[in-house]
């Protein structure tokens, strides 16, 4: 079954979605995107995907196409289109077509392009590897440095995915300086003397939202966090880790660099973190 795409105002079934060669987003990277999941048929964390969507934008010098109001009726009306229970909506934002090819912005006026789709993943909430754990590898961190903007330049973090998918494990965590700075597509944790540590937000770092969730979730439980920088070797040597982000919620990590972490196994601040967030979110679901 095809799916429903919306473009530039338009719903589309996705192979007639077309956009232009001289789109900035497909010659320059010159665009921002947000996934917001779908669970049981409503938005997590819609307002937190707005907010970055903005920041995002602004940093780019972009205005946004539209109010939040109106990317939510245009988030509902695909899901229900395209009949998501469980899944994710996708957005991207480019800063349009000028007509040619130039690294000088187009001028001022050019309409913007707007794309949303879905994916639909059954079962989001209760995937198989949240029981055994992620396996990751540690890989150079060699991307720009405004890792804050969520830009859609995602080569590197392509090949890190590679990378991980080369060694027979499931992501790849990048380092910089000797330590951590996030996961290929997500937040990075660590759990040590019954702390919870990750990286301090930054220019280095994406400003995740299910990351700021997760946190205020966690002192809401009384769980003690800190935000800082953690090398390698505390991460290698810690009780317990695990990443955020939209698409897997709080995901154990039980491997770096095939040092096991703690048992071996997932450890128990993680795993309830992720029943805390997933009933929570499900809660305050649009």
């Amino acid at each position: 079954m095809s799916r429903i795409v919306h473009l530039n105002g338009d719903w589309l079934p996705e192979a007639e979605a077309k956009v232009s060669v001289f789109d900035r987003g497909f010659l320059m990277a010159d665009g921002v995107y947000e996934v917001t999941s779908v669970l049981g048929g409503k938005l997590i964390d819609f307002e937190g995907h707005c907010r970055r969507l903005d920041r995002s934008l602004r940093e780019l010098g972009m205005g946004n196409p539209h109010s939040d109001a109106e990317w939510l009726a245009l988030h509902r009306e695909i899901v229900a289109r395209n009949g998501v229970e469980d899944g994710m909506v996708y957005l991207q934002v480019t800063r349009g077509n000028p007509g040619d090819r130039d690294f000088a912005y187009p001028p001022e006026g050019t309409p913007q392009t707007v794309v949303l789709f879905t994916q639909s993943k059954p079962g989001l909430a209760d995937s198989p590897a949240a029981k055994t754990g992620w396996r990751v590898i540690s890989i150079p961190d060699q991307r720009w440095a405004r890792r804050d903007i969520k830009t859609v330049q995602l080569l590197y973090p392509s090949m890190a995915k590679m990378a991980a998918k080369a060694a027979g494990v499931d992501d790849a965590w990048f380092v910089e300086d000797g330590t951590v700075t996030e996961g290929t597509s997500n937040n990075a944790y660590i759990v040590a003397g019954g702390k919870i540590v990750t990286r301090q937000l930054g220019h280095d770092i994406l400003h995740g939202i299910t990351r700021a969730a997760v946190l205020r979730l966690a002192r809401e439980a009384q769980m003690e966090v800190v935000e800082r920088a953690f090398t390698l070797d505390e991460a290698k040597a810690a009780d317990e880790a695990f990443i955020t982000s939209a698409s897997a919620f709080v995901m154990p990590v039980v491997e770096i660099d095939g040092t096991a972490l703690g048992t071996g196994k997932p450890g128990p601040v993680a795993q309830r973190l992720r029943e805390i967030y997933i009933e929570e979110m499900r809660k305050a679901a649009v």
